[in-house]
């Protein structure tokens, strides 16, 4: 009787409140948030020291300069009367103050920290070879105008491809062992292959064959003046390149995450759940698709960063005016600060993209919301 009593007025553990949640969810995205940091910050000096081959481009600038100072001298009138030595004086002042004046007159390693700074605030200065469409050769004005191009098509491809793979994934759970199922399990090694290779692909029959669609680029030539055409031109452009991101995951995505539907489907809450006569709908979204969140999430992330570092060729094969493309021409013609400056911004898009997942991944989950705190609650 006294251990009844002491049970009775024992009081049942609270759960965490709304507050405490919060304050957990915000604790992990800072966490998260501070991981990320490091990382851009890491990666964005090794990619200086490479793009700068550890010094290497530096000794080619100043081999030009010397170059460019020579000729200058030469075709000074006003020091042709000098004698050898004192030509050879006058030049290596010039060429000591052309150093100074491109802050080259110190080692590379005593300014890679200065170059980190400016990489990861964009300030890169102006590019070598590469213009604007302005005509401008600022870092910034060079890669303001290809972002926008970059963050359209891959949106919108990433975003097809969730919504087309995650609805035909249930598609395909419901049809388990049809004639359609055997030919996704069939296609899925088909995903093996990158977005640009079904790219070329798309162009040779629907470009050159059929002449449907254009071969690449982004707008008509010349540009629509009415912004409705213009939009309808840009939308026209777009069918192929995102057609090619979505043709190259959608079978494989589609044929995992089919793999997880019929896991769950096959639980006994779900048996029961159609016992009592839910509707099959309900029954997919509360009790098949829900749990399969946080593994979709995961799975997504994976395909979501391999098509963010294969936008580079992509871009090249449809000559689509974006980050990837200004990339590729940046690399062919050794504009330093221009690479650079796109490895910070897919980098930088990386780490959001990262970012976000995770926190969508902390509110679907939430045991990854609790973290440990929440077990010991």
């Amino acid at each position: 009787m006294l251990n009844m009593a002491i049970e009775k007025t024992k009081t049942p553990p609270k759960k965490p409140g709304l507050k405490s949640n919060i304050a957990r969810l915000l604790r992990y995205t800072l966490a998260r948030g501070l991981v990320l940091i490091i990382t851009v910050i890491i990666g964005v000096y090794l990619a200086i020291i490479i793009a700068n081959g550890g010094g290497y481009v530096d000794d080619i600038r100043k081999g030009q300069i010397k170059e460019q100072v020579g000729l200058r001298v030469m075709a000074d009138e006003s020091v042709r009367d000098l004698n050898h030595v004192e030509k050879k004086e006058y030049e290596e002042r010039l060429y000591q103050l052309e150093l100074e004046r491109l802050n080259l007159d110190r080692p590379f390693w005593a300014r890679s920290h200065e170059y980190l700074i400016n990489g990861l605030t964009l300030n890169l200065g102006r590019a070598e070879y590469l213009l604007s469409d302005s005509g401008s050769r600022q870092v910034r004005d060079i890669l303001g105008e290809r972002l926008f191009p970059t963050l359209l098509l891959m949106a919108t491809g990433q975003l097809l491809l969730f919504f087309i793979s995650i609805t035909f994934a249930l598609f395909l759970s419901r049809r388990y062992g049809s004639v359609i199922d055997k030919i996704v399990v069939a296609l899925a090694p088909t995903s093996a292959a990158p977005a640009w290779f079904f790219g070329i692909f798309l162009i040779l029959l629907f470009a050159a064959v059929l002449g449907w669609l254009p071969f690449g680029g982004m707008v008509s030539a010349p540009p629509p003046s009415n912004r409705f055409l213009y939009a309808l031109s840009v939308l026209k452009h777009m069918i192929l390149p995102v057609s090619s991101i979505v043709v190259s995951s959608v079978f494989i995505t589609s044929y995992h995450w089919r793999t997880f539907f019929l896991i769950y489907s096959s639980e006994d809450y779900v048996e029961m759940a159609k016992a009592k006569g839910l509707p099959s709908s309900v029954i997919e979204r509360r009790y098949v698709l829900r749990p399969t969140l946080p593994t979709i999430i995961t799975s997504f992330a994976l395909t979501l960063i391999s098509l963010w570092t294969g936008a580079i060729v992509l871009e090249t094969v449809f000559s689509w005016p974006g980050i990837g493309r200004l990339t590729q021409q940046a690399i062919n013609m050794f504009d330093t600060p221009v690479i650079v400056a796109t490895v910070v911004v897919y980098a930088y898009l990386l780490a959001i993209t990262v970012f976000l997942l995770d926190i969508i991944y902390a509110v679907v989950d939430p045991r990854v919301k609790l973290g440990v705190e929440g077990n010991k609650s």
